[in-house]
C-alpha cells in the first residue's frame, strides 16, 4: 500500500504544477505585459482559468495531507525548518485568490482595482517562486537539523543560489504554461501573434533559468550535473524534453489549441519526471546527515494502509467530478 501512497503523491504535485502553474501564470504574465494589453490577458485568464483556479489548490491539499499521515518525519522537519517560506507561499496563495475575486466582482471601477491588480500580479509570482525554492532547499543538501543558531536552521536552509534558482525556475514555467494555454484562447491573428511572441519569450527564460539551476548547483556543491550525466534515463527524458519544447516553438503559429497544450504539458511533466527520477526515493537531502526518503520516512501498519485506502476511493469521486468541471466550462465557453 505504500506505492499506492507514493504514486498519488506524485500525481498530486504532477497536477499541482500543471493546473496551478497554468493558474499562477495568468499573474506571472499579466505582470510582465505592456499596459496596453493588460486588459486582453485578463479577460483571456479569465475564460482559461475558471475552470482551474477554484479547484487547483486541491492537488496541494492532497499533497501536504499524504506527507502529514504517510510521511511524519518529512512533513515536520520541512514545517520547521522552512515555515518561513512556507509561510510566505501561503499568504501568497490566500492574496492571489482574494485580489482575483475582488478583481472580477467588484462592481465599482475605484484605485480599488489597481491594488487588486497589483496583488493578483505580484502574488502570482511569490506563490510559485517559494514553492520552487522549498523543493530546492529541500533537496540540496542546504537543511541542518542540528543547526547551532537561528540563522543556519530557519534562513540559510533555504536562502541560497541553488533554492532560489529553482524558484525562478518554477516562476518561468508557470509562466511558459499560461502563455501557451492562451495562444488558443486568442480571439484574431493580432492577439495570437501577441501570445506566440509571449510564449516564445518565456520558453527561452525557462531555458535560461534551468540554466541558473545548474550554474547554482555547481556554485554550491549540489551534485547535480555530475549525476545527471551518468543517468541515461534522466538524459532521455530531457531530451526527449527539449524537442518536444522545439516543436512547439516551431508549431505554435498553426497548431490547435488542444495540441499546443498537450504538448506545453507534456514538456513540463518530462522535467519533473527527469529530476524527480534523479532524486526518487529521497524527499529531504540532509546536510551531512542521513536522506529522508519516502522508504525509510513513511508510516508503519495502519496509517499508510489507512490513507491508501482513503486515497483510491477519494479518487473514484474526485477525478470524474474534476473532469467533468472540465468539461462543462468548456461546453459553456463554446455555446457562448
Amino acid at each position: 500500500m505504500l506505492y499506492v501512497v507514493i504514486v498519488f503523491l506524485i500525481l498530486a504535485v504532477l497536477m499541482y504544477i500543471l493546473l496551478g502553474g497554468a493558474d499562477f501564470g495568468a499573474g506571472i504574465l499579466e505582470l510582465t505585459t505592456p499596459n496596453r494589453m493588460k486588459s486582453k490577458i485578463r479577460k483571456r485568464t479569465y475564460e482559461t482559468i475558471g475552470p482551474i483556479w477554484e479547484a487547483n489548490h486541491m492537488w496541494l491539499i492532497i499533497t501536504i495531507v499524504i506527507l502529514f499521515v504517510g510521511f511524519p518525519a518529512i512533513y515536520s522537519l520541512l514545517s520547521i525548518h522552512l515555515h518561513i517560506p512556507l509561510l510566505l507561499m501561503l499568504f501568497g496563495i490566500i492574496g492571489r485568490g482574494t485580489a482575483f475575486v475582488f478583481r472580477h466582482y467588484d462592481a465599482v471601477e475605484d484605485e480599488m482595482q489597481r491594488v487588486y491588480n497589483w496583488i493578483f500580479a505580484y502574488s502570482s509570482f511569490v506563490t510559485p517562486f517559494f514553492l520552487g525554492l522549498i523543493f530546492g532547499a529541500a533537496v540540496g543538501g542546504s537543511i541542518n537539523p542540528d543547526a547551532p543558531d537561528f540563522l543556519a536552521s530557519y534562513i540559510w536552509s533555504w536562502l541560497n543560489a541553488f533554492s532560489v534558482a529553482v524558484g525562478l525556475f518554477t516562476v518561468m514555467i508557470c509562466g511558459f504554461l499560461t502563455a501557451v494555454f492562451l495562444v488558443g484562447e486568442a480571439k484574431n491573428d493580432a492577439e495570437r501573434r501577441f501570445f506566440v511572441t509571449r510564449s516564445r519569450l518565456f520558453i527561452l527564460a525557462t531555458v535560461l533559468a534551468g540554466g541558473i539551476v545548474f550554474l547554482a548547483a555547481e556554485l554550491q556543491n549540489v551534485p547535480l550535473v555530475e549525476l545527471l550525466i551518468t543517468e541515461w534515463v534522466t538524459l532521455g527524458i530531457l531530451f526527449l524534453a527539449t524537442l518536444a519544447m522545439i516543436l512547439l516553438w516551431l508549431k505554435l503559429p498553426t497548431a490547435t489549441k488542444s495540441f499546443s497544450r498537450l504538448l506545453a504539458g507534456a514538456v513540463v511533466t518530462a522535467i519533473l519526471l527527469a529530476f524527480g527520477y534523479h532524486y526518487f526515493p529521497d524527499m529531504v537531502i540532509l546536510q551531512g546527515g542521513e536522506n529522508l526518503t519516502l522508504f525509510n520516512s513513511a508510516a508503519l501498519g495502519k496509517p499508510i494502509e489507512t490513507l491508501a485506502w482513503a486515497l483510491l476511493i477519494g479518487s473514484i469521486f474526485i477525478l470524474p467530478s474534476l473532469g467533468y468541471l472540465l468539461y462543462s466550462f468548456q461546453k459553456e465557453k463554446a455555446e457562448y
